[in-house]
């Protein structure tokens, strides 16, 4: 409804009733309105000595304007205090100060209608009953008050607790409205990160798949092209070669072996949500690689034919799990890099523990030239699932070639 009283986006009548019943009983009010102030016009007609006929239709029009109740509060109280003085339209009266106590309108507007409407009936009533009754005046000023409060305070209040309630309840079917708009905009948020920790969790696993089986196997065709070389000449180094090829299958295998356990099982359930720092190692898993074992990682290297050296600065004071998975990660996906691109290349694997980070950095020379080329497939996923593993933790990584003609892989993790 306006400031006014009138209610917005409807045309005009009979179309400003928002429920059928709200028109139905206005109808109904106006209609016994109407017949009331009718009866009252014959009495009015002949007191003023106009034809009764002009006094019943007179009484028909004021009483009808009840029907505009909700549409013009503001009219219906001006007329029924016009025609105060014709002493009709008690019910127009009453109602039409309950309908604009209980509406939008101002309400300095309803305090002003209301005492206006009280005065008028206080005079009304005061000349009626003096002329009436010979009674003492003061008895006559506290009837006529008496009957002007009770036909107008009333009304007025129980109109205000209406419109106070109205407005209540229409304020809570906003918070609730506003409430279920919030609970779908969570839910869906919920969904979507849901569906962001699913796809973080299967970039996890393949990235994990990845570094587990591409260096294990990367090996493996490495010492197999040894082995095939080496067969009929140096039948020792053949066998050698071939326990290793053994060995890095059954360590490939059991690193898979676990990995597919962690996924399976049961009493380990997938977060609603993958924490950033937590993307690139193995959630819950104790049994990962650590820095501890860079040494064999770099000795499987050598027993393959590469040329490395690694060098340690520091001593580190025992990391958290996810750093230490990370940076062995880093150092094992740069050797097989190696293996891959550089065959024949010196490798060197630099460690340095410093004061909240530890650094890791994998370079190699160019080839020798001599080396035959492994033949190993990439997918171009190394470098990735490195940067994300490095930057998952909040730490830096830059790869590219030196100025020597080799290759260069450097991470910065922090340790807190």
């Amino acid at each position: 409804m306006t400031s006014t009283g009138d209610v917005e986006g409807r045309a005009g009548p009979p179309l400003w009733w928002v429920r059928r019943r709200d028109a139905v009983g206005d109808v109904v009010l106006g209609g016994v309105s109407a017949v009331e102030c009718a009866w009252e016009g014959v009495a009015f007609a002949r007191a003023a000595g106009i034809p009764v006929g002009l006094g019943v239709l007179f009484g028909l029009v004021v009483g009808a304007v009840l029907v505009l109740r909700r549409r013009r509060p503001t009219a219906v109280v001006l007329v029924g205090i016009a025609v105060a003085p014709a002493a009709m339209g008690f019910l127009l009266g009453v109602v039409g100060l309950y309908s604009l106590a209980s509406s939008e309108v101002p309400r300095r507007i309803t305090a002003t209608l209301a005492s206006m409407s009280l005065a008028a009936t206080l005079v009304v009533m005061y000349l009626r009953t003096r002329g009436d009754v010979e009674a003492d005046l003061t008895l006559v000023v506290v009837l006529s008050g008496f009957v002007a409060v009770a036909l107008t305070v009333p009304p007025v209040l129980f109109g205000l607790y209406i419109g106070a309630r109205r407005r209540l309840m229409e304020s809570l079917q906003e918070r609730a409205d506003s409430l279920e708009r919030e609970l779908s905009m969570l839910a869906d948020r919920a969904e979507e990160r849901a569906e962001w920790a699913r796809t973080e969790e299967r970039t996890r696993i393949a990235r994990e798949m990845h570094d587990v089986v591409a260096h294990r196997v990367s090996l493996m065709v490495v010492h197999a092209a040894a082995l095939e070389a080496v067969a009929a000449k140096d039948p020792a180094r053949a066998a050698k070669n071939a326990a290793l090829v053994g060995d890095m299958g059954r360590q490939a295998l059991t690193e898979l072996r676990e990995m597919l356990g962690v996924l399976r099982a049961a009493e380990k359930p997938v977060r609603p949500a993958v924490p950033v720092a937590a993307v690139g190692f193995a959630e819950g898993s104790d049994d990962g690689p650590s820095l501890d074992e860079l040494e064999a990682l770099v000795g499987q290297s050598r027993a393959a034919g590469m040329a490395v050296e690694m060098l340690v600065q520091g001593t580190g004071a025992g990391y958290p799990a996810e750093v230490e998975q990370t940076a062995y990660r880093v150092v094992q996906e740069a050797l097989t890099n190696c293996h891959k691109h550089a065959p024949g290349a010196r490798v060197t694997v630099r460690l340095a523990h410093r004061d909240g980070e530890v650094a890791m950095q994998v370079e190699n020379g160019p080839c020798d030239g001599t080396s035959a080329e492994p033949g190993l497939p990439s997918g171009g996923n190394g470098l990735v699932g490195m940067r994300e593993r490095v930057l998952g933790l909040g730490g830096v990584f830059v790869s590219g070639p030196t100025d020597a003609g080799g290759f260069k892989v450097s991470a910065v993790l922090p340790v807190r």
